[in-house]
Parts: C-alpha cells; sequence; structure tokens
C-alpha cells in the first residue's frame, strides 16, 4: 500500500451511467435530521443523510446523471411509503432490521461485496472491526479499503455502515458525522469496546 492508501483492493471509480430508468425521491424528517430517499423500480438506491435543499439538489442531479431521468418527487411511491415506516419503526426501536428491496447499482466490485456482507452478516446491536469485515470478504489485508467503502455506502442506516468500528474501541468515520454515528449506536444499545 502506499502513502495515498491505495492498493489493488481499493475501491473502484462509481459505475458509469445505466439505461435510462425512473427514479422517485422523498424527503423525511428522522431522529438524526432530515434524509433524502430515492428508489427505482429495482428497489431502494440513495439514503442521503442531512438532506437540506442544497443537499437534495446535488444528490438528485447526480441521480439523473446516473439514470437518465429527472428524478421525480413521489413520497407517496409505494416502496419510498415502505421505507419511510420501517426507518419510523427503526427510529422508535420497534424494527431491527429492514425488509427493503435494494438496487445496488450505485456501487461496484469490492465495495458492494463488502456493503452486502455487512448487510447480511452484522445485525441490529452489533458492531464489527474494519479488519474484520475485509477478512470476511476474504482480503484480511484491505482494512483501509473497507473503511473507503462504507464511506461510499449509498445506502446509510439500511446498510448499517454505523456498526463498523475500530478494533481498539473507537468508533471510526462515518459519512453522516461522528454525532450521527454515535446516536445511531446508542440507539442500538452498542458501546463500541476492543474487538481483540
Amino acid at each position: 500500500m502506499d502513502v495515498t492508501g491505495q492498493n489493488e483492493s481499493a475501491p473502484e471509480a462509481p459505475a458509469g451511467p445505466v439505461a435510462p430508468r425512473r427514479v422517485v425521491w422523498a424527503v423525511v424528517a428522522s431522529d438524526i435530521g432530515p434524509l433524502l430517499l430515492a428508489s427505482t423500480d429495482e428497489g431502494l438506491v440513495s439514503v442521503v443523510f442531512h438532506a437540506t435543499d442544497a443537499v437534495r439538489d446535488e444528490m438528485l442531479g447526480r441521480l439523473g446523471t446516473r439514470f437518465g431521468t429527472e428524478p421525480a418527487e413521489a413520497p407517496d411511491a409505494p416502496l419510498l411509503a415502505e421505507a419511510r415506516r420501517q426507518l419510523a419503526e427503526y427510529f422508535t426501536g420497534r424494527r431491527r432490521g429492514f425488509e427493503l428491496p435494494l438496487d445496488w447499482s450505485l456501487i461496484t466490485g469490492f465495495n458492494r461485496e463488502v456493503l452486502r456482507e455487512l448487510a447480511a452478516g452484522v445485525p441490529y446491536g452489533a458492531v464489527v472491526g474494519y479488519g474484520e469485515l475485509a477478512a470476511r470478504v476474504g482480503q484480511p489485508r484491505a482494512a483501509q479499503a473497507v473503511g473507503a467503502a462504507m464511506g461510499a455506502n449509498p445506502l446509510p442506516v439500511v446498510v448499517p455502515c454505523h456498526r463498523v468500528v475500530e478494533r481498539d474501541g473507537g468508533i471510526g468515520g462515518f459519512g453522516g458525522g461522528l454525532e450521527t454515528k454515535r446516536k445511531l449506536l446508542a440507539l442500538e444499545g452498542v458501546l463500541p469496546e476492543p474487538l481483540f
């Protein structure tokens, strides 16, 4: 690994445009601030923290470019309505896992593999270290690349990157901010402890 943190397991650039697909979106209130939810016909494709007007507009522009269509506001679209319902249950402690179809098309390769393992293998109330998650996908020396994959997660909360912590008990970084990560870990009753 060189000083820039690059190695052969480092995450790749986002995939290019795909065939035009319909994208719908809504902004919902949550205990960690407004969240932008977006979905395609395939499933939930994006969850964005701190969904101010500027953040929303930037993300909708990116989604429009990626999917070749202008995203439409549709808070009552069935998949978004179900995502809103499940998120509300999660934030009130009545839901421990999400049962939503996911559209993984915003993430590829190593990042997708790591995030799928995270979604399937790290349940509510548990944490995993960056290195342990790397080992689970057969790349035990790729802890930094796992950190980059967490930062590239297009579906935070639903794909629980907040559950990935440092092995010495530190909570590590988080795209939504450390206070948001602390709130999510506290909601799940997790106080990170050393993992070895």
